[in-house]
């Protein structure tokens, strides 16, 4: 069971959540021969080993409408266009509707041959669903048909309605798993994959968790001890080891991380340290992989102005 301090942790440091009809690696063509095309499908929809390597965006990419070049992003394996919102698409996800179907068909192929998989990420810091009185399985009803509609491989949840968890009525936990659970129902477990951070109530359901080991404040999870082992008072039992101690599976623990000193207003790792702590993690038996927001910026600012018509 997780304690209450650490589901708050997992809260608050946002519940990313990923549908993805993915596989880690490019799918060799030949591999295909002599398949129907439902098993091509099933193949194509394997939920990928870990580790996994996940970035997202929610900026424009100088000269780019959508997602930016297969080489802009090589070493990862998930890109996450953001955001789409309960009123609609925006950002790089309104970008990504504004293609043609031909274009985004390319773009995907691109991606999928460099074992690359597009997901949109919905909510984030603007949007609060559960205090705004969303009915969560009409809304992950219409997200999902939004996926499938745009030819996308998933959805990743950035739920960020602090004041609804914040009030302690359990309301928020109820709408996440009311949403988690409708979302899976069109997603079937087996062909999808799901990350998500509420284990207690629909671990089982749940492929691993993109846990925001930043924006908690100066000095949190900014060296290898309070990110791997021994979290401060102000956050209890929420280093990477304690989490896993508290019964979530240390195999479904992605470490998310700033990209840049500019991505996050604090949390952010040097390289080559964040690399060395990865290495002490797998040293003990960690290998779940990393998430990093964001993809690079351009010079010109961007909010959430353009929606989809």
């Amino acid at each position: 069971m997780v304690s209450f301090s650490l589901a708050r942790f997992l809260s608050i440091s946002s519940v990313f959540l990923c549908f993805a009809r993915v596989n880690s690696v490019a799918v060799n063509a030949t591999i295909f021969d002599g398949l129907d095309q439902q098993a091509r499908d099933i193949l194509a929809r394997a939920t990928p080993a870990a580790p996994h390597w996940v970035i997202y965006s929610d900026q424009f990419v100088s000269g780019t409408t959508g997602p930016p070049a297969v080489s802009a992003v090589t070493g990862f394996n998930v890109f996450a266009l953001s955001f789409l919102l309960t009123e609609g698409a925006f950002d790089k996800a309104f970008e990504w509707t504004t293609l043609t179907d031909a274009q985004r068909a390319s773009v995907k192929a691109q991606y999928n041959a460099a074992g690359i998989k597009l997901v949109v990420s919905v909510f984030g810091s603007t949007d609060v669903p559960t205090s705004s009185g969303v009915n969560p399985v009409t809304m992950a009803t219409t997200m999902a048909n939004w996926v499938k509609q745009f030819n996308l491989d998933g959805i990743d949840v950035d739920y960020e309605d602090f004041n609804a968890f914040d009030a302690g009525d359990g309301k928020a936990e109820a709408w996440l798993i009311s949403f988690t659970t409708q979302l899976r129902t069109l997603l079937p477990q087996g062909t999808y994959i799901l990350t998500h951070a509420l284990h207690a109530a629909v671990g089982n359901l749940i492929d691993w968790y993109n846990v925001q080991f930043y924006n908690q404040g100066a000095t949190e999870y900014t060296t290898c001890a309070n990110l791997l082992t021994t979290s401060s008072n102000t956050w209890p039992r929420t280093a990477l080891f304690q989490i896993a101690a508290s019964g979530v599976p240390l195999s479904k623990l992605v470490i998310g991380k700033p990209g840049t000193t500019g991505a996050a207003d604090n949390g952010f790792m040097s390289t080559s340290t964040l690399a060395s702590c990865l290495a002490q993690a797998k040293s003990q038996g960690w290998n779940a992989g990393a998430m990093v927001w964001e993809e690079r910026k351009s010079k010109e600012a961007h909010s959430h102005s353009q929606s989809q018509s």
